[in-house]
């Protein structure tokens, strides 16, 4: 069998077998934290150091090479040291979307491949659309709840589970004390891979949503499912559609969040031993 067809066929161990990869190639036994890079995100992972080791996404069981710019497909393993303690981080360049239409089982595979390499904290990056108009470009707002208009769960059969505390509102608590300037908000999964029209941004923030994207939501509840807690941080890159009357483009995603980048970086560093 593939590891392609592994992975359709066998979610869960494709996922044991790639974290059982990852153990080997890096020499360490279990991780602590996983972090999944969002579109412009890529060098705030820089601030965490030298990683202590890096391949290519692809080469292990069940990962696809990435399909979106900005996005570079690597898996990274970081030892963090700060305020005396040390950790292991995986980190994530990139990730498979749910428009790339290969389905779900690839969009939560590295999430779950995290939590089967025994990180217990999923930390979930993202750029976004501002729909309240508070937020400006180039703010990160860490994600309170959020509302799937995908129809799409990456859990099947009988599986019921609580999402009331999806984001952890422990997790949340501690960022904000390193950081009091963050907002929190309400974040809309949107397929894609075309952006809203203003009506439906005008539909969303009557629902009460506050940012809007296209990845994040299946994969917190994928890695909440398997008993991690999840931190999600949406970068706001560009004004939701009719907002300012302006068009939508990637460039302009991409280009926003890498001017945000080391600030985002530097709080990751201190904060990601305090969560563990």
């Amino acid at each position: 069998m593939t590891s392609t067809e592994l992975l359709y066929s066998d979610p869960l161990a494709a996922a044991t077998a790639a974290a059982a990869e990852i153990a080997q190639r890096t020499g360490v036994a279990s991780h602590d934290v996983a972090l999944v890079m969002g579109s412009g995100w890529v060098t705030a992972a820089d601030a965490l150091g030298a990683p202590a080791y890096e391949c290519d996404a692809h080469e292990l069981t069940g990962f696809f090479a990435p399909a979106v710019e900005g996005h570079s497909g690597k898996v990274r393993s970081y030892e963090i040291t700060e305020g005396g303690k040390t950790l292991r981080a995986l980190v994530f360049l990139g990730r498979t979307h749910l428009y790339e239409g290969k389905g779900m089982e690839p969009v939560v595979h590295g999430v779950r491949t995290a939590v089967k390499a025994g990180c217990k904290v999923i930390i979930l990056t993202n750029a976004c659309g501002g729909i309240n108009t508070s937020f400006k470009v180039g703010q990160p707002v860490l994600i309170r709840d959020h509302i799937s208009l995908t129809a799409a769960s990456p859990l099947s059969g009988a599986t019921f589970v609580d999402l009331t505390d999806l984001y952890s509102k422990r997790i949340r608590t501690i960022v904000k004390s390193e950081d009091s300037s963050l907002a929190e908000g309400v974040y809309v999964h949107w397929r894609g891979p075309t952006y809203e029209t203003p009506a439906e941004i005008a539909m969303m923030r009557t629902m009460g949503a506050d940012l809007v994207g296209m990845s994040t939501v299946p994969e917190a509840i994928a890695a909440h499912a398997l008993g991690a807690e999840v931190l999600g941080i949406s970068l706001v890159t560009n004004a939701a559609a009719g907002i300012t009357g302006e068009k939508l483009n990637h460039e302009e995603v991409i280009a926003a969040g890498k001017a945000a980048a080391d600030r985002m970086g530097a709080l990751l560093k201190s904060t990601i031993p305090k969560l563990i």
